[in-house]
């Protein structure tokens, strides 16, 4: 801890960033009461590991375990209206995006028909998206 960051604390300051080296680092500045610790080598390294290891264009993690997730669309969200799929109810997961080759992205609808190698945006538990990317 640096004898500025001291004395930011000290003075009430509300909006202190921090960037830790580790997750101990991390701890440490949380238990001062730094609001605001980053920890951007390792949460990039769990990013890119996510990428490699499956499906996934894009991955974000967000603190209460909830992810949003660019993939390729699996079979099982294909071929017909994502109501009629029913790809929230079976796999905890929300459609909100999809792109279409030589199109922009649109936000997704009941009504939203994936065809075989869209690009969507999917949310949900971090649990269930990534079980969600791994389907056929």
């Amino acid at each position: 801890m640096t004898v500025s960051l001291s004395n930011l604390l000290e003075a009430g300051v509300p909006n202190i960033w921090a960037k830790a080296i580790s997750r101990q680092h991390g701890q440490i500045l949380e238990r001062l009461g730094v609001p605001h610790v980053v920890l951007p080598e390792h949460e990039m390294g769990e990013r890119v590991a996510h990428l490699v290891t499956g499906r996934m264009l894009d991955f974000i993690e967000f603190d209460d375990d909830y992810a949003l997730v660019k993939t390729v669309a699996p079979g099982v969200a294909t071929g017909k209206p994502l109501g009629q799929s029913q790809v929230r109810a079976r796999h905890g997961v929300t459609v909100v995006g999809i792109k279409r080759a030589g199109e922009d992205f649109t936000y997704a609808t009941a009504e939203t028909v994936v065809a075989k190698g869209d690009i969507i945006v999917v949310t949900g538990k971090t649990r269930a998206v990534k079980a969600f990317t791994e389907l056929p």
